[in-house]
């Protein structure tokens, strides 16, 4: 029969042979634990043999040396990290929402015509080459922080506070990206910046926050009326233009009128000079009776004298004569 690992009081009999094979079994249990690890869809992993840089490993199982020949440290490349600068937590753009608190160190700053205001803002960057992320900056945090604290103050210094408040704003946002990338590529960071946004910019709270407000309501009311105005002027002119429109067009129908007529008249007179010219006692006898004709017909009463005023014909009662049905 075989030999019991057991003693007759119920006790394992711990030979060299089990010992051999509990060391063999925890020593494959420790290259199989320290042999592979896992890299995230959204990592990359840097590997470093001996403590010096090897590969970079993509997303999956991944095979390393074990017993810490090679060790691996995840880096999250293709996840969007943010900072945020003059406040702490989820703030919305209007300064509503849930926040650690206020850190106005890092946010009152001087504008570029001595006025005091409180900027806060937020960047975005993302983690573009793992080995220089890992190797390149010791305090990686805190020299974000600095470029990007320097960055804005630098651009708001040069502005006024209405400026920074209102038209530059975009410009502030796209110069200070721009600004913090070459800053980072500088240092080796291995960063890339995808945002940087403006949230609140308002003056300090008190007195010179009441006092830019006052002055913010009256360049409202300014542009009110400025707009108002422009709303009228565009109701006006393109009626003053129509009117004036229509009486050019009748001045020019008027005009086109008379001087039609005048050729008529023209053209009359022409034809009635060349019959004068043909036959001028016939003619001068058809003027003068069509000239009696017309002054005869505006007069209600006619009377006919001769030359030398001695006797007069009257007209009138010899046609009442004639209209009452004598002949």
């Amino acid at each position: 029969m075989p030999e019991s690992k057991f003693s007759p009081k119920g006790q394992l009999n711990i030979t060299p042979k089990l010992v051999v094979i509990i060391i063999a079994a925890a020593v494959v249990i420790l290259l199989a634990a320290t042999s592979f690890f896992v890299v995230d869809q959204t990592e990359q992993a840097v590997v470093l043999r001996f403590g010096r840089f090897h590969r970079i490993a993509g997303p999956g199982l991944q095979f390393k040396l074990p017993l810490g020949i090679e060790q691996n440290y995840n880096v999250p490349t293709q996840r969007i990290l943010n900072m945020t600068f003059g406040f702490r937590g989820d703030r919305t753009a209007t300064g509503a929402g849930i926040t650690a608190g206020d850190h106005p160190e890092e946010s009152i700053m001087l504008t570029g015509d001595l006025n005091i205001i409180d900027v806060e803002w937020i960047i975005q960057y993302r983690i573009s080459d793992a080995r220089a992320w890992l190797f390149n900056v010791r305090e990686k945090d805190t020299t974000i922080r600095d470029i990007s604290q320097s960055v804005v103050n630098k651009l708001v210094g040069d502005l006024a506070i209405l400026d920074v408040i209102g038209p530059e704003r975009t410009n502030i946002e796209r110069m200070a990206q721009q600004d913090m990338q070459n800053s980072f590529d500088n240092y080796g960071l291995g960063i890339t910046i995808t945002t940087v946004r403006l949230r609140n910019i308002v003056p300090p709270k008190g007195e010179v926050q009441d006092a830019f407000e006052d002055v913010n309501r009256a360049i409202q009311d300014m542009n009110r009326l400025v707009n108002e105005g422009k709303e009228a002027y565009n109701r006006a002119i393109p009626r003053a233009q129509g009117e004036a429109a229509q009486l050019v067009q009748e001045s020019e129908g008027y005009a086109s009128q008379r001087v039609n007529t005048a050729r008529g008249d023209v053209a009359r007179f022409i034809s009635v000079y060349d019959a004068y010219s043909i036959s001028k006692d016939v003619t001068r006898t058809r003027l003068y009776i069509e000239a009696m004709e017309e002054v005869f017909e505006k007069s209600e009463e006619l009377y006919l004298i001769d030359r030398t005023l001695d006797n007069f014909l009257p007209l009138q009662s010899i046609q009442q004569r004639t209209e009452g049905g004598l002949q």
